[in-house]
């Protein structure tokens, strides 16, 4: 980098500036190095202590020139800047560490827009797992939904899906998965309490806000600690390896919805029946009503009649 030159001048410059401009004597006492350094005035080679004035004009572009000389090379030097952070990938894979590791985003509209961000650099990977009870939803959100999948499968991005089972009973968001199926998409649903999460690439980590105090209930954390996400990954996989692919449901009681079917498979495992509520994520109010409705459409009077027809038809599958 150049150096720059020694200004600003100080008003005793100024003052010795127009004295040798005047009769070529300095003012006494004055140091007359900043002028000199910058061609303003030049020792009189024929009077000792005198000094010749030169143009200020001309002074003023060589200090131009210089410091665009110097801008130029700043320039440069911020344009390579990317360049230097792009090596940054061989650093970090010979660490255990990733530098700022998270990000609290105080809003869903926060989130959606990050996620939609880390989207528009995705190349491996889009995975979700949504644990929610299916709702209706706007069909132009559902549009945009079924846009970025096929957008993403496009090039070439493996997207996945994990919802609860009730969404198999649930007619709007049946029929986007299975249309998201058909556009690529790879969809499970799960019989089990399971956490909110987006991965992207195995390097974005989206996942809800958990820590005691949040305000909002739709914030969340952006996580991008490379250790994090790589456990998260790993924790997706064996819930994406217990659930059961959307192509694959269980068509052998078809007068059963999957979240009658869900509570059956838990009794027929040994689960209690005041257990099955926190095992799925259900009140055991829900649980007591979706048994006397799953009674009604077999003609079962009891639990255990029920799941002796239950049994009898695992059986026959």
């Amino acid at each position: 980098m150049p150096d720059l030159p020694d200004l600003p001048l100080s008003p005793e410059d100024r003052e010795t500036y127009r004295a040798v401009a005047s009769d070529g004597t300095p003012v006494a006492g004055h140091d007359l190095a900043r002028l000199v350094s910058l061609g303003l005035v030049a020792p009189n080679p024929d009077e000792d202590g005198h000094f010749i004035a030169h143009d200020p004009r001309a002074a003023a572009q060589r200090v131009l020139a210089q410091v665009q000389a110097a801008i130029t090379q700043a320039a440069a030097c911020m344009a390579d800047l990317p360049s230097v952070e792009g090596l940054a990938p061989a650093y970090d894979q010979h660490r255990w560490y990733s530098g700022p590791v998270s990000e609290l985003l105080q809003s869903r509209d926060e989130m959606n827009r990050r996620i939609q961000q880390a989207l528009r650099t995705a190349s491996e990977e889009m995975w979700t797992a949504q644990p929610g009870a299916p709702v209706d939803r706007d069909p132009e959100v559902q549009r945009a939904g079924m846009d970025r999948v096929l957008e993403l499968r496009h090039r070439g991005v493996s997207v996945r899906s994990l919802y609860n089972v009730a969404a198999r009973d649930h007619a709007a968001t049946n029929g986007y998965l299975a249309a998201a199926v058909e556009a690529g998409a790879e969809v499970a649903t799960l019989e089990e309490i399971f956490p909110r999460l987006v991965i992207i690439d195995g390097a974005h980590l989206f996942i809800d806000n958990c820590v005691p105090g949040g305000k909002d209930k739709d914030s969340g954390w952006h996580v991008t600690d490379r250790a994090t996400v790589a456990w998260a990954h790993t924790l997706y996989q064996h819930l994406w390896a217990r659930g059961t692919r959307w192509q694959e449901g269980d068509e052998s009681s078809g007068m059963l919805t999957e979240r009658q079917k869900a509570i059956l498979r838990a009794l027929q495992e040994g689960e209690a029946q005041h257990r099955v509520g926190p095992r799925l994520g259900l009140s055991e109010r829900t649980v007591t009503k979706e048994l006397a409705a799953a009674r009604a459409a077999v003609g079962a009077q009891t639990v255990y009649q029920l799941m002796a027809w239950w049994g009898r038809r695992q059986a026959e599958g």
